[in-house]
């Protein structure tokens, strides 16, 4: 996987070191939470082997950490579990160091006003 050269100056060798496979491949998706993606595209986007991507996809999934339909993936919606697994963190970290972390207010402000007729009780 390439990184860009601020990451590659700013970044430290164990931090560069401590992430898996699985790790980039559950980065990936949970900074894409809203879609779903085939494991080539996930290779492609992450720059490791298809078939190391879907080695890691198989074990994510066995923790319940992904959710497969088809030929898709994608990140489970279930915070806790996420939150428990270790490589969570270390991959959350590194995508806020290269992203920025996530503006909370920034949400509410962008956020509806009423709940959506689905979210109402009959």
């Amino acid at each position: 996987m390439s990184i860009d050269r601020d990451t590659f100056e700013n970044t430290s060798e164990e931090e560069l070191a401590g992430l898996s496979v699985p790790d980039q491949v559950l980065g990936f998706l949970v900074a894409n939470d809203n879609r779903a993606f085939k494991a080539r595209e996930i290779a492609s986007q992450i720059g490791v082997d298809e078939g190391a991507v879907s080695t890691a996809l198989s074990r994510l999934k066995d923790r319940s950490l992904v959710e497969h339909k088809a030929t898709y993936w994608a990140v489970t919606d279930d915070t806790d579990r996420l939150e428990g697994y270790s490589g969570y963190e270390r991959a959350t970290a590194l995508f806020n160091e290269q992203l920025g972390e996530e503006d909370k207010e920034s949400w509410r402000e962008h956020a509806p006003s009423e709940p959506h007729p689905s979210m109402e009780d009959e």
